[in-house]
Parts: C-alpha cells; sequence; structure tokens
C-alpha cells in the first residue's frame, strides 16, 4: 500500500482516484471543487486542505489537471508540490500538456531530488471508471519501475514510451490519428447515406476490409454497427469535442515547435473548432459525422 497524494478530481481523475483507494492505496486528496473531495472522501480517501497538504508525507504525487499551466503552477512556489514533498517523492503527471511544459515539470522535480514521470491518459470516462485506462510514460528507467505499480491501479496497459515528455508525445500523435480518422470514417458514412449505401453494410464491409480502424470498429460514429458507441446514446460524451480539439491543438503546437509537417491534423483541428464555436465542444467527437451531414 502507498501513501499517495492526488490532485485534481475531475471527469477522469475522480474514478481513477476511486481506483487507487479500492486497490488498497492511502489517499489524501485535493481539489477546488467540495463535491469531488466530498465523494472521495466518501469511497475512503483523507481530504488535504491545500496542494501543499496533499504533497506533504507522501510516497508519490499524482495530478491530473486542465493545461500546462495548472500543472506548471501546482508544482512550483513555496506552497506548491515540489517545496512540499519529501525527497524521493516521485511526482506522477497524467494531464495532457504540452511536451515543453512535461520536460520543464520533471526538471524543477528533479532539482529538487524528486522524481517526475508523465503518464497521460488514453480511455475516456468509461476507460477510467472501469481501470483499464492506457498510461503512455515519459521518464527514467528507474522512475518508470516506481510508478508502474501505482499506475496498475489504475489502468491495464502501462507502456514507456521515453524520456522525461515522451509520454505527452504519444498522447498528441495518437490523438491526432484518432481525430483524423474519426472525421475521415464519418466522411465515408456520410457518402454512403447519400449513395444508397446501408450503414451496417458499409460497416460489415469496411470493418472486415482495408478501411477497418478503431473509429470504426469500436467507436462507429453512426447509430447502430456498434451498439456501445456514443452514436447510440445521442453522443454523450466518453470524449467530448473540446477535449479532441485540445490535444489536436497541442499536436499543431509541437509540430511548428519540431517543423513537422502535419497538414491532416491541421484540417483536423480546423474542423473541430468549428464545431466547438458552434455549440458543440461538450458532444463527444464523434458527433462531428453530424456537422458533416449538414447538421450544424
Amino acid at each position: 500500500m502507498a501513501k499517495i497524494g492526488f490532485i485534481g478530481l475531475g471527469n477522469m481523475g475522480g474514478p481513477m482516484a476511486a481506483n487507487l483507494i479500492k486497490a488498497g492505496h492511502a489517499l489524501k486528496v485535493f481539489d477546488l471543487s467540495e463535491a469531488a473531495v466530498g465523494k472521495a472522501v466518501a469511497e475512503g480517501a483523507t481530504k488535504a486542505s491545500t496542494v501543499s497538504d496533499a504533497a506533504t508525507d507522501v510516497e508519490f504525487v499524482v495530478t491530473v489537471l486542465p493545461a500546462g499551466k495548472h500543472v506548471l503552477s501546482v508544482y512550483d512556489g513555496p506552497d506548491g508540490v515540489i517545496a512540499n514533498a519529501k525527497a524521493g517523492t516521485l511526482l506522477i503527471d497524467s494531464s495532457t500538456i504540452e511536451v515543453d511544459a512535461a520536460r520543464k515539470a520533471a526538471e524543477l522535480a528533479k532539482a529538487e531530488g524528486l522524481g517526475a514521470v508523465d503518464a497521460p491518459i488514453s480511455g475516456g470516462v468509461a476507460g477510467a471508471t472501469a481501470g483499464t485506462l492506457t498510461f503512455m510514460v515519459g521518464g527514467d528507467d528507474g522512475d518508470f519501475d516506481r510508478a508502474k505499480p501505482v499506475l496498475e491501479g489504475m489502468g491495464s496497459n502501462i507502456i514507456h514510451a521515453g524520456t522525461s515528455g515522451a509520454g505527452q508525445a504519444a498522447k498528441i500523435c495518437n490523438n491526432m490519428v484518432l481525430g483524423v480518422s474519426m472525421i475521415a470514417v464519418s466522411e465515408a458514412f456520410m457518402l454512403a447515406k447519400r449513395l444508397g449505401l446501408d450503414a451496417q453494410k458499409l460497416f460489415d464491409i469496411s470493418s472486415k476490409a482495408s478501411g477497418q480502424c478503431w473509429s470504426l470498429t469500436s467507436y462507429c460514429p453512426v447509430p447502430g454497427p456498434v451498439p456501445t458507441s456514443p452514436a447510440n446514446r445521442d453522443y454523450q460524451p466518453g470524449f467530448a469535442v473540446d477535449m479532441m480539439l485540445k490535444d489536436l491543438k497541442l499536436a499543431q503546437q509541437a509540430a511548428a515547435s519540431a517543423g513537422a509537417t502535419t497538414p491532416m491534423g491541421a484540417l483536423a483541428e480546423s474542423l473541430y473548432a468549428l464545431y466547438s464555436n458552434s455549440g458543440n465542444g461538450g458532444m463527444d467527437f464523434s458527433a462531428i459525422v453530424k456537422m458533416l451531414d449538414g447538421d450544424k
């Protein structure tokens, strides 16, 4: 059993914390939402009054926060995690943030004798709840080995991507593929609709042919072929449009910084931005099919 400070109990962090408690770890939790903290306490956590309290007298600190600026703010300063954690504490950041911000966070931690990994996640709220998340981890071998047992309490696939920042790089590259492929699959179904081809027939064929991909076979954007997909529950999110847009923006920022050419990623970002700006940011990202069908 490990002593863990957990900061950030949102849609992903809340169920992740719950699974760590179920795995037998002792959690001290902090969030700006009193309701989120109350729920975690009811599940067996201890309430931390501040960020510094959450980081005190623990072996690990897990953060799940909205953006890089939030991670750096929570880590740095006299009231932050780094100043208040004991030497040797391992910081695990499971936010999805800029690669450069992840590397900066790790530098700040290591300068003060702490371990650090970036461990962004894939699997959405359903995966967080079920404890089946995939973690893409950046950090040195020793820190990865220490983090792995904690991450196994929240996920089923723990992959060491490389040095600091590599987890974030893997996450944004993966989600750029996901965003682009969802648009392609959605376009194919809308073309089939206008050509008079039944959606189930297209699914039956493409799922066994060269068009097969996760966006088709696991998360089909039209109702019917995949009963568990959000298309069958009015596109209530597992992974919201605004979350996809955030990741696509991060990918484009990284591409510009690294001098990479990603025209399809750029186009996907612009289409998701258009859909979000039409008031659909809270819908599941597969609902982009509705815009492609002419429903704004």
